[in-house]
């Protein structure tokens, strides 16, 4: 295993931020830390990095322990934290070859900014940059060690969509020459379409685990349905649900009811009669393919954007 912790807790004064948590994570995957804010995921996650000491638990890094090899774990990582402060007044390419500096071996600075597509804007000062160009010299301050361990926390949070998939690609790139990545998200579509294995983490524990497309599969169903009543309006009991075809599951919050179904074609046109046939007026209607929220809704009782 490249990563290895167990029982890892980390307590503040109000609260347990990480409670006796366990990862494996193995070389060459792209491993996602998935969960809303306030789970754990960059509490963890640095202390993987060695920012932050666990109150309790074990960490290994490339077979070695921040304890004893903390220059040499340095050396082969490379770390983009969820909000990085970086010197105004100096340009691309003079940040990236200041970070550049405090290694032994690397890549050429050129060749990192076109990796991250900023090789137009190396004369360019960062007060000049958008939040996008910023997060991607983030990550260009991260590689240019040529790390064999990719930590990104968060990186696409605030950003645009173009801005999101450029910081994909410059993932997909790092993945492909073989390198490690651990990567923190609340975003359900970004773990589904980076991450060979996903822990859903919620209140300092993982309560999920597997590659993203089995933890969809383990909820029983492929297909979602949800709607919403008038204000006011009771919808049908989860009995009279429950009982229509394919119909898996039947979870109520706030006003809206989902359901989650086998097959959308039977289970659709059954809802539909049956809220027609109570004389209850839909005033939503959303149907989509089963995602990683579902599964969080299917464990916690709670969609990941309102935990």
């Amino acid at each position: 295993m490249i990563i290895a912790c167990h029982g890892l807790v980390k307590r503040y004064k109000d609260v347990v931020a990480v409670a006796g948590l366990d990862l494996e994570v193995s070389g060459g995957e792209c491993f996602g830390l998935l969960g809303p804010n306030g789970a754990g995921k960059t509490t963890t996650v640095e202390m993987l990095e060695g920012l932050l000491t666990p109150d309790a638990g074990t960490i290994e890094i490339l077979g070695m322990h921040w304890a004893t090899h903390e220059h040499a774990i340095r050396e082969r990582i490379g770390v983009q934290l969820q909000e990085t402060k970086l010197a105004e007044k100096l340009t691309v390419a003079e940040i990236v070859t200041l970070f550049r500096s405090f290694y032994r071996e690397g890549h050429e600075v050129e060749a990192v900014l076109d990796v991250v597509q900023l090789g137009e804007k190396r004369t360019a000062w960062v007060s000049k940059l958008s939040g996008g160009q910023r997060q991607r010299l983030a990550v260009a301050c991260a590689l240019v060690a040529d790390p064999d361990i990719l930590f990104l926390d968060e990186p696409t949070t605030g950003l645009d969509p173009q801005s999101r998939r450029q910081l994909w690609d410059v993932v997909a790139e790092f993945r492909a020459r073989g390198g490690t990545i651990v990567l923190t998200t609340h975003y359900m579509d970004e773990a589904e379409r980076l991450c060979d294995r996903v822990a859903v983490v919620d209140h300092g524990k993982v309560i999920a685990l597997g590659t993203p497309k089995a933890l969809i599969a383990s909820i029983g169903a492929e297909h979602v349905i949800e709607f919403a009543l008038a204000e006011g309006v009771v919808p049908p009991e989860e009995e009279a649900l429950l009982a229509l075809p394919g119909v898996r599951e039947v979870r109520t919050h706030a006003g809206r009811t989902s359901l989650t179904v086998r097959e959308m074609h039977s289970s659709l046109p059954a809802v539909i009669d049956e809220l027609e046939r109570r004389g209850l007026g839909m005033t939503e209607l959303v149907t989509h393919q089963a995602t990683l929220e579902d599964l969080f809704l299917h464990l916690t009782g709670r969609h990941l954007r309102d935990a």
